[in-house]
């Protein structure tokens, strides 16, 4: 069905891909793997018509074509599920999954009812129980992702390439999800699968191909190779065990909340040490991300208490936070991002005491500073002066994260904090998540991916629809016991919570 043939592209002081060859064939999963910076979202891109090779040609169904923009290659049944989903978020659901093609009445105005109706049955192929005429920016980026997926299928199209669409999901949710790749394969429909989760690889795809620095580097079928070659394959190296050994030492809490409700959750009381790092497991929807968000001081909460060092702390807006030690990484990163500014600008930008005096910024040390975190936390930049919005997705998120390790922040609270990460920096920011607590900091960990919740935490929280529903030890936690207490028994085990 597909050829990419010798694609070559160029950014300045970057060459992305370089003679790069992918095929798909028809009812085929490919999947492309590689480290952030790989080339595997820039060559999507070219596929989609949002950037124009510098050489090489596309050919589909034996054609060579050219896709000047993302509309001339949906016209050619092919399209793209972001990353970073794209909709419009001030319109309906239906306005977003439709766009472009909403059914009309005889008289030429819009049928809502007929609207709604194709809506409901797309949302209900891709696991989700959500009214149609509900805007799209009250979703959760796990609906979000999903509601992109329902949009390929409204286009009917024949290729779809999904990219990291499991980003933000549970298990329940990507079993979803596989369901429907499964039978949209079965009726010749194709697709570029590109995954860090290298298990899931395994599961859905027919063929891998292995990107680094900007060249493929292997190609095989999934029956044929397995996740440490792969893995050796795309960072030239033996990662080892993923996680760090525990060990912590949990000193005085740092944080305690006490009974606190808020749009998504409520009575929700737990506390955090010094030097250990608590994981808040659930699924989608159970409220995790509206707790921190409200601990955060970025939404309202309604009652309770938070304390900080044991001492009540009013929290009414984030740089309240901030000025008592707490810092919140989004699970969108873009929601952390000063687009137009360097990398340097995006590390240091929440630290200004560390590189200015008497109002003047020195900037030989802001560049030191920036250097510095970089190197640490393996940034693949050209420079320190690269706009941020170059940068892969991965490495923008090393970037928030150096920020608040400049700023010496005592509580950090990551929210899906590898999301779209590869496994080699992974690893590395699980390193940097113990070296955190091992020197101090205290750390709660929001994630979807029940092993990094498992092999990173000390306590595990599990919330189920807004409330805490338990807690287990680190060392006595098992996927088994987390779930059991995320799902209970009369819950639907499909789909996100509404």
């Amino acid at each position: 069905m597909l050829r990419l043939k010798e694609i070559s592209k160029s950014f300045p002081g970057v060459r992305a891909l370089d003679s790069v060859d992918v095929t798909v064939g028809e009812g085929e999963v490919v999947a492309l793997i590689g480290e952030n910076g790989a080339g595997k979202s820039t060559l999507m891109k070219i596929l989609n018509g949002i950037y124009q090779p510098d050489s090489g040609e596309i050919i589909l169904n034996g054609e060579t074509v050219s896709f000047p923009t993302p509309h001339a290659a949906l016209e050619r049944g092919v399209s793209m599920v972001h990353q970073e989903p794209k909709l419009c978020l001030p319109l309906s659901i239906s306005e977003n999954v439709l766009i472009g093609h909403l059914p009309k009445t005889r008289l030429g105005t819009v049928d809502w009812g007929k609207a709604h109706a194709i809506t409901r049955e797309l949302l209900r192929r891709v696991g989700l129980r959500l009214e149609p005429k509900t805007t799209a920016e009250h979703l959760s980026i796990a609906e979000r992702q999903l509601l992109q997926i329902a949009k390929a299928l409204a286009f009917n199209s024949r290729l779809i390439v999904l990219d990291e669409p499991t980003a933000s999901l549970t298990p329940v949710e990507v079993d979803v999800l596989f369901g429907i790749v499964r039978d949209l394969q079965a009726s010749g429909v194709s697709f570029i699968y590109i995954s860090h989760h290298l298990d899931e690889i395994f599961q859905i795809a027919q063929r891998v191909a292995v990107l680094k620095d900007g060249r493929k580097v292997a190609e095989a079928t999934v029956a044929h190779t397995n996740k440490a070659e792969l893995v050796t394959q795309m960072v030239g190296r033996d990662l080892g065990n993923r996680f760090p050994a525990k060990g912590r030492v949990p000193g005085e809490p740092i944080l305690e909340v006490e009974g606190l409700t808020g749009r998504g959750f409520r009575d929700v009381s737990f506390m955090v040490r010094r030097g250990e790092v608590v994981g808040i497991a659930g699924l989608v929807g159970a409220g995790r991300t509206e707790l921190a968000r409200g601990i955060y001081g970025a939404d309202p909460v309604q009652r309770g208490a938070v304390k900080v060092h044991g001492k009540p702390a009013r929290i009414r807006h984030p740089a309240d936070a901030i000025a008592l030690g707490i810092a919140y990484i989004a699970e969108d990163r873009r929601d952390g991002l000063f687009m137009p500014l360097a990398v340097k600008e995006n590390i240091t930008c929440a630290a200004p005491e560390k590189f200015s005096s008497g109002g003047m910024i020195r900037e030989r040390a802001r560049n030191a500073i920036a250097k510095d975190y970089i190197g640490a936390l393996n940034i693949r930049t050209p420079s320190a002066e690269q706009p941020i919005q170059l940068l892969s997705g991965g490495n923008q998120q090393k970037c928030i994260l150096a920020r608040w390790i400049v700023k010496g922040v005592e509580l950090i609270i990551f929210d899906e904090p590898t999301r779209g990460i590869d496994v080699g920096a992974k690893s590395e920011i699980y390193r940097l998540v113990d070296q955190l607590a091992r020197d101090g900091k205290a750390v709660i960990l929001i994630s979807s991916e029940l092993p990094e919740v498992l092999g990173m935490s000390d306590r595990v929280l599990v919330m189920e629809r807004g409330r805490l529903s338990g807690e287990v030890a680190g060392d006595a936690a098992t996927e088994e016991s987390v779930l059991a207490l995320a799902l209970p028994s009369n819950t639907p085990a499909q789909g996100a919570y509404p």
